[in-house]
């Protein structure tokens, strides 16, 4: 893959990049006939430095993307020769998680990197890292208090609605008296509250387009397909769906099949590669998936180096990482699949 392609393939999708690499600035001299700030080329971020110890706390890898993000987080570590990578083997039981991060304060391990099953309900585990002198690097669902990590990392979900309204939005503005439908994910979570809310904003941007049904479902296949089945049955014809999650919108396609429906194009969520092969194959609805990147699991454990070395960011200015790096969520559609397809997650 040329340079330019595999720059923007990592960098494109985040405010800071999911493969930036992590150094110290090396020098405070003023560059001769520039200006006083440092622009000394910055050091190699794969040479190894000081040892540190990154402990990974996330919940049960039971969904596709979340097993991505521990498989991002594995490959990331064992690029670099001096990161020892502690994984916890995961759960979605708020109080074995907090356990799990409690043992691995105990163990004095350099730097924390948590996803929190609840990210409320995990902040105070958050908080006895940081008083113990162990900084956190916040991954996706974020603590109630900031001052629970040193660093937050993770997706824009009002961000994904937004992209996922607008796509479908140009695909229909020259459509009167247009239908949309939404498939959500669970609707308790923050997460799937705030895609709807992007989404909604964003249609407001085209007065012909309306929405006309909503189902929740629980972002497994199975449920995919019962509601969406649910959705099919009590809408006779409608112009797009957004899906906010591509292992549900398996379900989801196999319900839009058996109903031989082919009347509408579907847009997904995530970004997984059996939704890009489908954008690929372009025999089905799906025509779109909105990128909310697994790959920020990498960029936690460059930053989680980066803290235990104390070093900066290649690429800034500043001595310290950045507290907040949010993800861009991009839409991958048939024109640009084929640079996106290395970033699709099973």
């Amino acid at each position: 893959m040329p340079e330019t392609s595999r720059r923007r393939l990592l960098f494109g999708t985040a405010a800071l990049s999911a493969g930036a690499f992590l150094t110290a600035c090396t020098s405070n001299e003023p560059a001769a006939a520039e200006t006083s700030a440092n622009t000394e080329p910055a050091a190699d971020g794969d040479k190894p430095g000081k040892a540190v110890t990154i402990g990974f706390a996330g919940p049960q890898a039971d969904h596709g993307w979340l097993n991505a993000i521990n498989e991002q987080a594995k490959a990331r570590a064992k690029k670099y020769s001096e990161v020892t990578l502690d994984i916890t083997e995961g759960s979605n039981d708020i109080a074995a998680q907090i356990g799990q991060v409690e043992t691995l304060i105990n163990k004095k391990v350099d730097v924390l990197v948590i996803l929190p099953a609840d990210g409320k309900a995990l902040t105070q585990v958050g908080l006895k890292a940081m008083r113990a002198g162990i900084p956190v690097i916040n991954l996706d669902r974020i603590f109630s208090n900031p001052q629970a990590y040193r660093a937050y990392i993770g997706g824009d979900n009002y961000g994904m609605g937004v992209s996922a309204g607008n796509y479908i939005g140009q695909k229909l503005k020259d459509k009167k008296n247009a239908k949309v439908i939404e498939l959500a994910g669970i609707d308790g979570l923050e997460l799937t509250q705030q895609r709807t809310k992007g989404f909604d904003d964003a249609l407001k941007n085209y007065p012909n387009i309306k929405k006309v049904a909503r189902q929740a479902a629980d972002f497994t296949v199975e449920s995919g397909q019962a509601k969406m089945a649910q959705l099919l049955q009590a809408q006779s014809s409608f112009d797009a769906l957004w899906n906010h999650d591509d292992d549900q919108g398996v379900g989801a396609l196999r319900a839009i099949q058996q109903a031989g429906r082919d009347d509408f194009l579907m847009v997904g969520g995530a970004g997984a590669k059996s939704a890009m092969d489908a954008i690929k194959a372009d025999n089905s609805v799906l025509k779109a998936t909105v990128l909310y990147p697994p790959t920020m699991a990498a960029s936690a454990i460059d930053l989680a180096r980066a803290l235990g070395q104390a070093k900066g960011v290649s690429g800034l200015a500043e001595l310290e990482i950045p507290a907040s790096v949010t993800l861009y969520s991009a839409v991958v559609d048939k024109d640009n699949v084929d640079q996106y397809l290395p970033t699709g997650f099973r």
